[in-house]
């Protein structure tokens, strides 16, 4: 599997294990299935694991996978859901304890004694801003942009000073105009994970009304020197022949499979599944280093890192699904 330089990271390869398929959050699978999917990752060359606290239980899953015993050249990310606390009575330093005890848990679960990689999960928002969705539940997912740069930057910073974590990382799905500014920032994260597949879409992650800009933020991250790590190749599942969860007919990932026909019907016309088209068509994406892979067993896997293998897509066929016009405006 090729490989990349990913910020300070070298030899990071371009498809990334992720936590989410592991953790059961795209549907169904069992221990003993996500081990040896975790397994058959590292050969084929994965070097890559990407976790959340988030992803149900699958730090757990890693720890279990490797009994503490974490390959030399696999590496591992995590990340804080940090949200926005609530008034602090402690004073400045409690934002700092609260993303050390996250880092402290996922490391506990996984059994490793640091990460290569910590992501601020939470949306970056303005100061002053009310989201499209959820906004009342904006304290939850989303960290103001001063909280960001007095007190989540600085901790990120001294994490990484004293060596519990490599480098850190933003979660490139908040407020667009607020993930640019925050890697324009200084100091600046060494990682963003950034929508990276054909619609340009996040789905259900997206709260807020403005367009998501993902190749706006992905060109700025790589004119920064940011590695990206794209995530969402197949929109979680809106780019596959058929989701495999229940999901309501008006969920944003719903929405997107059925917007997604006609990226469906040229899968059909090609003789090509739709899954790996998308993973192909991610992995081409120009500032992409890796792209962060959502499955859940041994089968998905095969399938992605045969689109690796297959290498970059063909201009004419990127340009045949570029003309489709699914691409968020």
């Amino acid at each position: 599997m090729q490989t990349v330089n990913l910020a300070h990271l070298p030899n990071v390869s371009r498809l990334t294990l992720g936590g989410g398929g592991l953790g059961r959050l795209w549907g169904e699978t069992t221990l003993d299935e996500a081990v040896a999917t975790i397994h058959a990752a590292v050969d084929a060359g994965i070097t890559l694991i990407d976790t959340a606290p988030s992803y149900r239980d699958c730090e757990q899953v890693i720890g279990e996978a490797f009994q503490g015993a974490l390959p030399a050249h696999v590496r591992i990310t995590t990340k804080c859901q940090l949200g926005e606390p609530p008034q602090r009575e402690s004073g400045p330093g409690e934002v700092a304890e609260r993303m050390e005890a996250s880092l402290d848990a996922s490391l506990a679960a996984m059994r490793i004694p640091r990460a290569d990689l910590f992501f601020l999960h939470s949306n970056i928002r303005p100061d002053d801003y009310a989201f499209a969705r959820f906004d009342e539940r904006r304290t939850t997912f989303a960290t103001p942009w001063s909280l960001y740069v007095n007190e989540v930057v600085p901790a990120m910073e001294d994490l990484k000073r004293r060596g519990r974590i490599g480098g850190w990382g933003i979660t490139g799905v908040g407020v667009p105009g607020t993930i640019l500014d925050s890697l324009a920032h200084d100091p600046k994260p060494d990682a963003v994970q950034a929508v990276a597949n054909l619609m340009d879409s996040a789905g259900g992650m997206r709260s807020f009304a403005e367009p998501t800009r993902p190749r706006e933020i992905i060109a700025a991250a790589r004119a920064r020197g940011v590695g990206v790590l794209g995530i969402r190749a197949v929109q979680a599942g809106a780019l596959t022949a058929a989701v495999d969860r229940a999901l309501k007919e008006s969920h944003p990932e719903a929405a997107d499979w059925r917007r997604a026909a006609p990226f469906r019907a040229l899968c059909a016309e090609l003789g090509v599944d739709p899954a790996l088209l998308a993973h192909r068509y991610a992995l081409s994406m120009e500032g992409v280093d890796t792209v962060i892979l959502g499955v859940k067993n041994r089968g998905e896997l095969a399938q992605c890192v045969q689109a690796e293998a297959m290498g970059p897509l063909p201009s004419d066929l990127r340009g045949r699904i570029d003309a489709l016009g699914l691409a968020e405006a």
